[in-house]
């Protein structure tokens, strides 16, 4: 198997180009989407959030409200490291059981993990290569303000809370840039997945 993790900035469209390579036959775990059954409420993570934040973070479903959360987060430093120690370890364990199980059924497939703070948290080791959706950002802050429907000032607040984008261009295997159209997108995304399947045959 040939285990790819990939990451971005906040807003870069890292599902965007992940759903491109799935398209092309890679398999495909998103951590956020992993964080989310780790977060169902009554889990150990979720009491703890509970514990920490107050219910002032759920919906009516007690769900969490993710963007009641993230705006409390990305306001203080401390309170997003305390998020992060709450969830993180849940959430590897849970991703790491699901790379094990991929790699039992398809020995010889090319997986991709979408990881939103790959850098940032050191996890270069899991795997074989890394992939970088990059957009400038400018980019970043005007699609965060189209999608979460949030000020300037806050989608600035969540940038500075990440490592800048451009550092992460040095510690990537392989670049994407995605801010020039999606068929400029998808042209990159054809010849780098013709590049990974002559590593796997």
């Amino acid at each position: 198997m040939l285990h790819i993790g990939l990451t971005g900035g906040i807003a870069t469209g890292k599902s965007t180009v992940a759903r491109m390579f799935q398209k092309r036959g890679a398999e495909l775990l998103n951590l956020d989407k992993i964080a989310h059954r780790v977060l169902e409420p009554g889990s150990p993570s979720w009491e703890k959030l509970l514990e920490t934040f107050g219910e002032t973070i759920l919906h009516p479903d007690k769900t969490i409200n993710r963007v009641k959360l993230a705006k409390i987060v990305f306001e203080d430093r401390n309170k997003l490291r305390t998020l992060e120690n709450i969830t993180h370890p849940a959430i590897l364990e849970l991703w790491q059981n699901e790379v094990k199980k991929i790699l039992r059924i398809k020995p010889e497939t090319i997986l991709i993990s979408e990881v939103p703070l790959l850098f940032e948290k050191n996890l270069t080791h899991n795997f074989d290569a890394t992939i970088l959706v990059y957009a400038p950002p400018t980019v970043q802050i005007e699609r965060l303000i189209k999608r979460d429907g949030i000020s300037r000032a806050d989608a600035a607040k969540r940038l500075e809370a990440q490592m800048p984008i451009d550092k992460k261009l040095s510690l990537a295997t392989y670049v994407i840039h995605n801010d020039q159209g999606l068929d400029k997108t998808e042209r990159q995304v054809q010849n780098l997945w013709n590049k990974l399947v002559q590593k796997i045959i």
